[in-house]
């Protein structure tokens, strides 16, 4: 063979040669282009994130009832879940680790609803959808589910006067207590109240108590000292929580006007019949929940979740996000018995426990 025609073998060879790896490649990437489309489809898992653990719900309703909800819905659907325990910056790690573990969609509850906007970008980057649940996160969400919050607001307003009775005039010294700021929900309650209460008491002293018992009480101490124990008409508190931590130091001050709260905690309800506190709002958490579930599989399933989410709301940068809003109610001692037991939110037997026995049976809960 001479040395032409050599190269011309040769040559003739390795183009065969490309053509074949060419080929062979370009198979495994339709293979591969397939099984990862497949994968996906397959993919059923859906992330759950809730803010913190302080305020009894999440653990003690949201998560199971929203797990529960999914596992009827959709039982090949695999739930992930974490808390950030009030703590933002951990909560944006949770979404790097949902968006690690490959979610197909996020569940998320922010601890701080705009500083969460970067993380919810970056999920969505991944192709994840993200579910707001509760409080309106800023970043490309999908959906929102929560309550009418400043409605909320207002009906705990209109609790307060109620309690307040006659000695709800224009002078009337009212403490407000609020929600923490990172927490959209807590300018809408406080928007509300506001609205209701502006104008038919003065708003003496008004701080945040971040959703802490603990904060809050240092609060209400502070009012005190500040206004004097015989000047306080009315407390406003965002919820239980902070109700918990402002009752003692009312109590500490030999004081006990009326009070507000939020979330129909079980000692919250306990402080009704008490009459510690005087108010707060029971906000069905089943319908919130399923509404969530329904959402967040259509989502997985990439069905239209329109029917779901029939209204809109609001983020801070303008965009309209499809929307469930749902309507909560105010509740006082009178009508414990119709609202929470009888939704069986809790028991006869939680409720009343030896301390709150005679409580129970003057409230007709027995």
């Amino acid at each position: 063979m001479n040395a032409m025609t050599r190269r011309i073998v040769v040559g003739t060879a390795a183009v065969s040669i490309a053509l074949t790896m060419a080929a062979c490649g370009k198979a495994g990437d339709n293979k591969s282009s397939s099984s990862n489309s497949s994968s996906d489809s397959k993919n059923k898992s859906i992330g759950l994130l809730l803010p913190e653990n302080a305020t009894t719900r999440y653990e003690k309703f949201d998560k199971p009832l929203i797990e529960k909800k999914i596992a009827e819905l959709c039982p090949d659907c695999n739930v992930q879940y974490d808390n950030a325990a009030g703590d933002p910056a951990k909560q944006a790690q949770q979404v790097s680790s949902m968006i690690a573990k490959g979610v197909k969609v996020l569940i998320l509850d922010a601890q701080d609803s705009t500083g969460i906007k970067s993380s919810v970008q970056a999920a969505v980057d991944k192709g994840i959808k993200v579910v707001a649940y509760d409080r309106l996160a800023e970043g490309p969400i999908s959906a929102y589910v929560s309550y009418d919050n400043e409605k909320i607001g207002e009906l705990q307003g209109q609790a307060l006067l109620d309690a307040m009775g006659p000695k709800a005039t224009p002078s009337a010294n009212v403490v407000m207590i609020n929600g923490d700021p990172a927490d959209p929900n807590a300018a809408m309650f406080k928007a509300g109240a506001h609205k209701v209460l502006d104008g038919k008491v003065k708003i003496a002293y008004e701080q945040s108590g971040l959703w802490k018992d603990t904060v809050a009480a240092q609060k209400m101490s502070a009012a005190i000292t500040q206004l004097g124990k015989g000047n306080i008409a009315g407390v406003y508190s965002a919820n239980d929580g902070m109700a918990g931590g402002i009752a003692t130091a009312l109590k500490g001050a030999g004081i006990n006007p009326p009070l507000t709260g939020q979330d129909a905690e079980l000692a919250g309800v306990q402080r009704l019949l008490a009459g510690t506190q005087t108010s707060t709002i029971y906000k069905p958490y089943a319908p919130e929940a399923d509404a969530t579930a329904e959402i967040a599989v259509d989502l997985v399933n990439g069905k239209d979740f329109k029917s779901v989410a029939d209204t809109t709301a609001k983020q801070l940068g303008g965009s309209e996000i499809p929307s469930k809003l749902l309507p909560a109610f105010s509740v006082t001692k009178a009508n414990i018995k119709d609202t929470v037991v009888k939704d069986n939110l809790y028991t006869k037997d939680q409720i009343c426990t030896s301390d709150f026995a005679a409580a129970c049976a003057a409230a007709g809960i027995s």
